[in-house]
């Protein structure tokens, strides 16, 4: 207890003189450990004061000291109430302090762009969506314009909640090229390559009287980040992402809960494996590339429909696939996507040995309508598939890409609270 009768936090700098060294030394490890912790709680993985004892490997008492730290800084909930869910793990059996994030806590500004428009959304911890802007659809050609729109969006949000803001995250349909954060290759925005998109961004959410970092990163690296803590990907070592959006295919690997970038962002662009050699003119110079021949505008001509405008690309493939599955042509141009679609992930396979994969945007639509025929393509095309197989799930996240935008701006709080909230 501290001398007002509370439990001693991690960030106090007194205590009582009869104890002085010892809880000195226990705060001193809770400060190292309050990073860490709320990563835990953040992603679900402690759901108890219990459980987060053992994870961190520390004493109760430093445990308690932490939790009652971060609660302090407003991210977690403390309940200490007995005979709510989260288990025991307390001495003698008692019922441990269930943990959670705070619903009323500070959130990250989440922006998005893609071809058939932008939304910007406010996420708390637990890559919980608390607030989002309704979806524009026209994209201009000016990448400043359209990213004040979006920042805009975001700060009429941040007023009307009143929440304190932690940073902005942006994700983008392009390789977002290191250290400078440049749109390498913006090619289905009309944006011109190598915007320095990083820059207008962080410029916009100044502008708008935002605090904190500012910053971008590829939409399938983000969406797989978000899934990874939060969705499908959990607890997988070697996750390989693989989504076709709006348009164009990407992929993204998370390496032991990090993104694997390359040397310089640019890794897994894996809309330009080639699966089909006499196939379609890609956008890179090459043909056939998974990136115009498994995406959503793939999909439509394969069946014979022509485009409209009325709701983006992705909408009218869902749409069709859902609503006439039975439809011949429709079958048939869902039997191509797929098998293009597995010989790709089978190259990746082979390359990669991920121990799971997960799919967004339209190709969890064509998992869903076939998974057997999807899954026995890989199997039948990768060495790793036929020892074992290699599970191969939906991405399960709403607006994945939102959510992990929101991560890149959470994570100088989750590596340093005290730090980032000073």
């Amino acid at each position: 207890m501290n001398g007002n009768g509370a439990p001693p936090r991690v960030g106090d700098v007194t205590t009582p003189s009869a104890s002085g060294a010892a809880t000195r030394s226990r705060l001193e490890r809770g400060r190292g450990a309050l990073g860490p912790a709320l990563e835990l709680v953040h992603t679900g993985r402690a759901p108890t004061r219990a459980v987060l004892t053992a994870e961190l490997g520390v004493t109760r008492a430093t445990a308690g000291a932490v939790a009652a730290e971060l609660e302090a800084l407003g991210l977690i909930r403390v309940d200490s109430r007995p005979g709510g869910a989260g288990g025991t793990g307390g001495a003698q059996g008692r019922p441990s302090h269930r943990l959670s994030v705070a619903e009323d806590g500070p959130v990250a500004l989440a922006a998005q762009v893609h071809s058939d428009g932008f939304r910007a959304a406010l996420v708390g911890l637990g890559g919980r969506i608390v607030a989002t802007a309704p979806g524009k659809v026209t994209v201009s050609a000016d990448p400043a314009q359209v990213l004040g729109a979006v920042v805009e969006a975001g700060a009429a949000l941040l007023a009307e909640s009143g929440r304190r803001c932690v940073g902005a995250g942006l994700a983008v349909p392009s390789a977002v090229a290191e250290p400078d954060g440049t749109a390498l290759n913006p090619l289905h925005l009309a944006w011109p390559a190598g915007s320095p998109v990083r820059a207008i961004f962080a410029e916009c959410v100044k502008a708008a009287g935002i605090d904190g970092p500012a910053l971008t990163g590829n939409d399938v690296n983000l969406a797989a980040l978000a899934e990874h803590r939060h969705g499908a990907g959990r607890s997988a070592q070697h996750l390989l992402c693989v989504a076709t959006g709006h348009r164009g295919v990407g992929g993204a690997l998370v390496l032991d809960g990090r993104l694997h970038s390359g040397s310089s962002g640019l890794a897994l662009e894996v809309g330009h494996l080639t699966v089909n050699p006499e196939g379609r003119a890609c956008h890179c110079g090459s043909r056939g590339c998974l990136d115009v021949e498994a995406d959503p505008l793939a999909f439509l001509t394969a069946a014979g429909r022509s485009p409209g405008p009325e709701v983006s690309l992705l909408q009218q493939a869902r749409d069709l696939l859902r609503d006439e599955p039975a439809e011949p042509a429709v079958r048939v141009a869902a039997e191509e996507l797929i098998d293009r679609l597995g010989l790709g992930l089978a190259g990746l396979v082979n390359i990669l040995n991920p121990d799971r994969i997960i799919l967004g945007g339209l190709h969890r639509e064509l998992l869903y309508a076939d998974p057997e025929r999807l899954r026995a393509v890989v199997a039948d095309r990768s060495l790793w598939g036929r020892s074992g197989g290699v599970p191969i799930l939906p991405c399960t996240l709403d607006h994945n890409s939102l959510v992990g935008a929101a991560e890149l701006a959470w994570q100088p709080v989750l590596d340093d609270p005290l730090g980032a909230l000073a």
